[in-house]
C-alpha cells in the first residue's frame, strides 16, 4: 500500500503526464527527427537511397548562395517587422488607454487583425498589391503619389518590403493588447504625483510608464521575435520568396526546400541551423535583459 504522504507527493507529477506525453509527441520527437535527418541523405524521390552524409548537407547550405541571401533577408525581415510591430503596438496601446467615445469599437477595429489567420492575410494583402485592380496602387495614384501603376510584389526592390508591411498590420495588434494591459495595471496616483510635480507628458512616460512597462516589453519582443522568425504563411502564399530570392527568408526556403524539392535532408539541415540561430539569439537576449525586474 502506497501511504497517503507519498500520493500526496506524486499527484502532482501525474497531472503533468499528459503535457508532457504531448510535448514529447508534438514537440521534442519532431526536433530529434530533424536533427537526424539533417545527417541523411533523404529524398522522397530516390526511396532507396538513404545514406548517412555527417555534415555533408550542412556543408552544401554553407556553399549555396540562397542561403546566404535567405539569412540576410531573415534579419531584415525579423528586424523591421518586430521595430515596426513593437512601435505601433505601443503608439495604439497608448491611444487606447485615454478614455474617448466610441473607445470599445475602436478597439474591436484595431484588434481584428490579429483574430485574423495568417493565410487570410496573405490573400487579403496580395490582392491589395495587384498593379491594376489593387486597392494600394488605385490610393497611390489618386493621391498622385506614382504615376503608373507597381507590381510591388514582382519587383525585386519592392518584395520584401511590402510583405513586412502586411506582417507589421497583422502583428501589431500583438503588442497593442499586451501594453495595453499592462497600462491598465499601472496606479493612477503616480500619474497625479507626477501632474503635482510638473512632469511634462514625456516625462510621465519616461518615469512612470516605461518602467511598468519594461518586463511586459522584454517578454513580448522575444515571443514575437520567435514567431516572425518562423512565420512563413505570408511570404509563401504573397511571393514564394520570389522574384529572384528577394523576399527569401530562412523558414520559406526549407519548407520550399522540403515540399517543392522534396529534399528534406536539405531542408532538416537549413532548419536546424534556424535553431541554432533562435537559441543562441535567445540566449544572448535574456542575458542582456537579465536586469530587467517586475514593477510593483
Amino acid at each position: 500500500m502506497i501511504s497517503w504522504e507519498l500520493k500526496k507527493k506524486i499527484y502532482p507529477y501525474l497531472l503533468m503526464v499528459p503535457a508532457l506525453l504531448i510535448l514529447l509527441l508534438f514537440i521534442f520527437y519532431p526536433i530529434i527527427k530533424t536533427i537526424q535527418l539533417s545527417f541523411l541523405h533523404y529524398v522522397l524521390y530516390e526511396p532507396y537511397n538513404r545514406a548517412f552524409v555527417g555534415l555533408k548537407n550542412f556543408i552544401n547550405t554553407f556553399n549555396n548562395d540562397v542561403f546566404w541571401i535567405s539569412l540576410r533577408n531573415t534579419v531584415i525581415w525579423v528586424g523591421v517587422s518586430l521595430f515596426g510591430q513593437f512601435f505601433l503596438g505601443l503608439f495604439q496601446a497608448l491611444v487606447l488607454n485615454r478614455k474617448f467615445k466610441f473607445r470599445g469599437i475602436i478597439r474591436s477595429v484595431l484588434f481584428l487583425p490579429w483574430a485574423i489567420s495568417g493565410f487570410l492575410i496573405a490573400v487579403m494583402w496580395r490582392w491589395m498589391y495587384q498593379p491594376r485592380i489593387g486597392i494600394i496602387n488605385d490610393l497611390l495614384l489618386k493621391l498622385g503619389l506614382i504615376q503608373e501603376q507597381i507590381p510591388f510584389l514582382s519587383r525585386a526592390n519592392t518584395a520584401l518590403l511590402s510583405v513586412v508591411v502586411a506582417c507589421i498590420w497583422w502583428g501589431a495588434p500583438f503588442f497593442a493588447i499586451m501594453f495595453l494591459s499592462a497600462l491598465q495595471a499601472i496606479p493612477r496616483e503616480l500619474y497625479e504625483a507626477a501632474s503635482v510635480d510638473g512632469a511634462s507628458s514625456w516625462q510621465k512616460f519616461w518615469y512612470v510608464t516605461r518602467p511598468f512597462l519594461q518586463p511586459t516589453m522584454v517578454n513580448t519582443s522575444l515571443l514575437r521575435t520567435i514567431w516572425i522568425f518562423n512565420f512563413v504563411d505570408l511570404i509563401y502564399i504573397m511571393t514564394q520568396g520570389g522574384p529572384f530570392n528577394s523576399s527569401q527568408i530562412l523558414s520559406s526556403y526549407a519548407y520550399l526546400t522540403a515540399y517543392r524539392s522534396l529534399d528534406f535532408s536539405s531542408a532538416s539541415a537549413l532548419a536546424v541551423i534556424a535553431m541554432v540561430v533562435l537559441v543562441v539569439y535567445s540566449i544572448f537576449y535574456l542575458y542582456v535583459t537579465r536586469n530587467v525586474r517586475e514593477v510593483y
